[in-house]
C-alpha cells in the first residue's frame, strides 16, 4: 500500500530553474481574502469563544460581522493602497450577502472559488456530492461575469479525488497545498493543475484564532516573512500569499496593524516585489511553462 499522494515528486527548491516574475521582479505577493458564509444553528465555523450549544448566536454573528462591516473596512484600506486582491468566495455569498461579491468584482479583484459555504469541510463529501458542488459553485460564480480558474477548499479540506475533479471542471490552480514557496504542478487524471502557495502561517485564522496571537504579532509575522523572502529572492523567484478573513482582520482594533504593515511595504516600493493576484501568478507560470 502506497503512503504517498502521487500528486507531485520531491524536488528541493535549490535544484529548480531560476526565472523572473513580470518586469524582472522576484517576489510575488498577493492578498487572499476569504469571503465566507456559514449556517445558522449547525455546521462548522471558527469560534471566538466556546459555543454554548446551537444556535450559536455569539460565534455566528461574530463571523457575519466580516460580511456586513469588516469586508467594507478592508476594501477602504485596499483602495487607499491601490491593491487588488484574490477574492476567495463561497458561492452562497451571492445569495446571502447581495452586493458583496459584486463589490469584489467591481473593484478589480480576482474572483476565485472557495466552495459553496464554510459550514462543511469539502473532504467530507461523497464523490457525487463533491463533483456536483464544484460544478454548482463554478456556475454560480460565473454569474459575476467571469469564470473562476482558482480554487480554495473550505477548511483546506480535500478528498483523494479533489485535484482530479478540479482539473476536470476547468480549474487552473488550487491553493490548498501549503508545501512550497513556488508554484508547483500537481498530477491529475485530467492533466496538470498548478498549486499556488497559500500560507497557513501568514494567515489570520491560525495566528489569531488558533494561537491566540493579536494583530500586532500578525503584522510582525508579515514583516518578517517579506524580509526573509526578499533576502532569498536574488537566488530564486518566490511567492507569498497573505491570507485574510474580514471577520478577523476587519475588526476595528485589528485593521490598523494590517494597514501599517501594508502601507510600509507599499511605500518602500521595492522593485523586487510584484503585487499581484494568485490567478496572475498562475497565468504567468502557465504561459511560460515555469512550474516544477
Amino acid at each position: 500500500m502506497s503512503h504517498h499522494h502521487d500528486r507531485y515528486a520531491y524536488r528541493p527548491i535549490v535544484e529548480r530553474p531560476v526565472y523572473d516574475w513580470p518586469g524582472g521582479r522576484r517576489l510575488a505577493i498577493y492578498l487572499g481574502v476569504n469571503h465566507e458564509v456559514f449556517r445558522f444553528g449547525e455546521g462548522l465555523g471558527a469560534q471566538l469563544a466556546p459555543a454554548q450549544g446551537e444556535p450559536d448566536v455569539l460565534n455566528y454573528a461574530w463571523r457575519d460581522y466580516g460580511n456586513r462591516v469588516g469586508a467594507w473596512r478592508l476594501f477602504d484600506l485596499f483602495d487607499r493602497l491601490e491593491l487588488r486582491t484574490t477574492a476567495l468566495l463561497n458561492a452562497e455569498v451571492l445569495d446571502l450577502c447581495p452586493g458583496l461579491a459584486e463589490a469584489c468584482r467591481d473593484r478589480g479583484d480576482e474572483i476565485a472559488a472557495h466552495g459553496a459555504s464554510n459550514a462543511q469541510a469539502q473532504g467530507e463529501m461523497g464523490r457525487r456530492g463533491e463533483a456536483a458542488m464544484i460544478a454548482r459553485v463554478t456556475e454560480r460564480l460565473a454569474a459575476l461575469g467571469v469564470t473562476p480558474t482558482g480554487w480554495l477548499g473550505p477548511w483546506i479540506s480535500e478528498s483523494e479525488r479533489t485535484p482530479d475533479l478540479l482539473a476536470r471542471h476547468g480549474y487552473r490552480y488550487v491553493l490548498d497545498w501549503a508545501h512550497d514557496d513556488q508554484p508547483t504542478r500537481l498530477s491529475t487524471r485530467h492533466g496538470g493543475l498548478l498549486s499556488i502557495p497559500y500560507s497557513q502561517e501568514i494567515n489570520d485564522i491560525p495566528a489569531i484564532v488558533a494561537r491566540h496571537q493579536e494583530a500586532e504579532t500578525f503584522a510582525a509575522m508579515i514583516r518578517a516573512a517579506v524580509a526573509q523572502l526578499l533576502s532569498e529572492c536574488d537566488r530564486r523567484p518566490l511567492v507569498l500569499g497573505i491570507a485574510l478573513h474580514p471577520y478577523i482582520m476587519g475588526q476595528p482594533h485589528r485593521t490598523p496593524a494590517l494597514a501599517r504593515v501594508l502601507t510600509e511595504l507599499r511605500e518602500a516600493d521595492d522593485p523586487r516585489i510584484w503585487w499581484t493576484t494568485a490567478g496572475a501568478i498562475a497565468a504567468h507560470v502557465e504561459a511560460n511553462d515555469l512550474a516544477a
